[in-house]
């Protein structure tokens, strides 16, 4: 389904107002937490989203839009998931005991980051027919 400019803009516009109110609500959320974990989290979720991604478009010949968009997601979900599971949250947010965090640290990049990778090239495998070009083939990615 292709949209046109008009619903392009609507669907951004409607995508910032989300992201804002989630914003928003985080920072309420959090408002006695330390700085430095959640600044530590937003890299490490950034990073878990978008540096598999970007190095596998830059260096794997064989890299997939679907297996980008599934290394994406994963990224995001599953260091999202390790930070409300970690132990630092126990303790700050929910009030419990930090011993019984189902994950062992609160920094998810070490686990996450790779898993995204591993996502990325199994989807792209998956996926890969023998007409499939890595969007920096071709005319807009090239430098020529």
């Amino acid at each position: 389904m292709q949209l046109n400019d008009q619903q392009l803009i609507r669907v951004a516009k409607i995508a910032s107002i989300a992201i804002g109110a989630i914003a928003i609500l985080a920072g309420l959320a959090f408002e006695g937490m330390n700085v430095t974990y959640l600044v530590g989290w937003a890299f490490a979720i950034a990073a878990s989203a978008n540096l598999p991604a970007l190095l596998m478009l830059l260096f794997y010949k064989g890299t997939t839009k679907q297996g980008i968009i599934t290394g994406v997601l994963l990224g995001t979900v599953s260091s999202v998931l390790w930070i409300a599971l970690c132990p630092e949250m126990y303790k700050s947010m929910y009030g419990l005991d930090p011993k019984n965090a189902w994950v062992p640290f609160s920094q998810p990049g070490i686990v996450t980051i790779p898993l995204s990778f591993l996502a990325i090239l199994v989807v792209s495998k998956m996926t890969a027919t023998s007409g499939d070009l890595n969007p920096m083939d071709g005319p807009i990615g090239s430098v020529s």
